[in-house]
């Protein structure tokens, strides 16, 4: 039986938006176009969408396979998110990446989209949400990443420097709150169990 929540499309997808952060990636994915000249927007979404989905479904089993608990994995992305969001917030760069070949996979599903602070965040989800809510907005949110990778230029355009780092430094703040949110949470699962 299935338990779609509008209430719960709507949090999962604001959440998984703002650790997705994909407006706030645009100055990245311009870069990237301009180092290899073409980004392939399906198959990075394909992809992401893909990975996001198989970890919603066998992630917490994954992790028990390598020994890991859920509140550990939980705690190490509240990490990540972190410092994520600092770099948002401070507009420093802590994550470097070697030079890409092809925009793509490497790094736009994984890890730029798909990365550890979105598996985290949806391995959050899954112990508060139903799985079928997760997955639409996980849908929701792989649109909306292919409408920003396809038009990235034109958005630049529109919203300019400034505003391309006004909404970077809010979805940092956002970012902040949910990684103390995920880190207080989970510490406490860690000490119980």
């Amino acid at each position: 039986m299935l338990n779609f929540n509008f209430k719960e499309i709507l949090t999962a997808s604001m959440i998984l938006f703002a650790v997705i952060d994909i407006v706030g990636s645009i100055p990245i994915i311009i870069d990237l176009r301009k180092k290899v000249g073409h980004i392939q927007s399906e198959k990075a979404s394909i992809v992401a969408a893909v990975l996001m989905i198989v970890f919603l479904f066998v992630g917490k089993e994954i992790l028990n396979l390598i020994g890991i608990d859920v509140n550990s994995f939980a705690v190490a992305g509240a990490f990540i998110i972190f410092f994520l969001a600092l770099e948002m917030i401070l507009g420093i760069q802590l994550y470097k990446d070697d030079e890409p070949e092809t925009a793509a996979v490497v790094p736009l599903a994984f890890p730029l989209i798909a990365g550890a602070g979105t598996m985290t965040s949806i391995l959050s989800l899954r112990a508060e949400y139903h799985p079928e809510n997760i997955v639409v907005a996980i849908v929701i949110n792989i649109i909306f990443v292919y409408i920003v990778l396809k038009s990235s230029g034109k958005i630049e355009k529109v919203l300019g420097k400034q505003g391309i780092n006004v909404v970077r430094k809010i979805f940092g703040v956002i970012l902040l709150a949910i990684a103390v949110k995920l880190f207080a949470t989970n510490i406490k699962g860690l000490f119980l169990s």
